[in-house]
């Protein structure tokens, strides 16, 4: 199965927070998008790996993918090394995405950043040749470099590069994200608070939107850093 757009995240809940309106957007006129978590977030203090497995199937429902797997990558001690570039690689062949977007280059968690770099390397490394995979045995995989990488913007507030008028998806996203509903704003919840399960951040998701979405003159956006100048053949093209 071929995909438009495979969504990398280093966590369950990662693609809905970082770009969860542009995936909207993209399935509603028509692309194919895949995610692939790499961990099941274990280490999470609120909720389980179980109960994010179950959240994650819902999330997907929600924003419309194709697909969605679990690498179950540890938690916060994988690492982006031959191993783990392999098995995203073999995952990259797999659904021979035109466009990867993946973790933010550098933020809060340590995941994060070490996430982006795996994705950005195996995306590359996807391409070469002489780096053998299959998917069964006797079952060689064919090479495969996406076109573009994209990184969305998580905690940290990064400069984007670029900014993708996501006005209608909003509602979209937010209900993949509350579909977490171990992991965020819950007044009757008895887990322990984190960074993540403050009002003020769910709330956050709407006014950071907001607020890009001023700067470009839309109602709400949400923002990308890339790896490569981004082209258009006028500048026409640009809004």
């Amino acid at each position: 199965m071929k995909l438009d757009i495979l969504a990398i995240g280093a966590h369950p809940d990662d693609v809905e927070l970082g770009c969860g309106a542009t995936i909207a957007k993209e399935v509603a006129q028509g692309k194919k998008v895949g995610i692939i978590d790499l961990t099941r977030g274990e280490l999470g203090t609120r909720g389980t790996a179980q109960t994010r497995d179950v959240e994650a199937k819902e999330a997907a429902k929600i924003l419309g993918v194709t697909i969605r797997e679990n690498l179950a990558f540890a938690d916060g001690f994988y690492a982006n090394d031959k191993w783990h570039q392999l098995e995203l690689i073999k995952k990259i062949r797999k659904y021979q995405p035109d466009m990867v977007i993946c973790n933010a280059i550098d933020d809060r968690h340590i995941d994060h950043g070490k996430g982006s770099k795996l994705a950005s390397d195996a995306c590359f490394l996807s391409g070469l040749i002489k780096i053998e995979t299959s998917i069964a045995e006797g079952v060689q995989q064919e090479p495969w470099r996406p076109k573009h990488v994209y990184h969305y913007i998580q905690w940290k507030n990064l400069e984007p590069d670029i900014a993708v008028d996501v006005t209608g998806y909003i509602d979209v996203k937010m209900a993949s994200v509350l579909a977490y509903k171990t992991q965020f704003y819950d007044a009757s919840s008895k887990e322990p608070e984190t960074p993540i399960s403050s009002k003020n951040f769910t709330d956050s998701i709407i006014y950071r939107a907001r607020d890009l979405g001023r700067l470009i003159g839309t109602e709400y956006a949400e923002g990308f850093t890339v790896e490569r100048y981004p082209a258009v053949d006028s500048l026409f093209d640009l809004k």
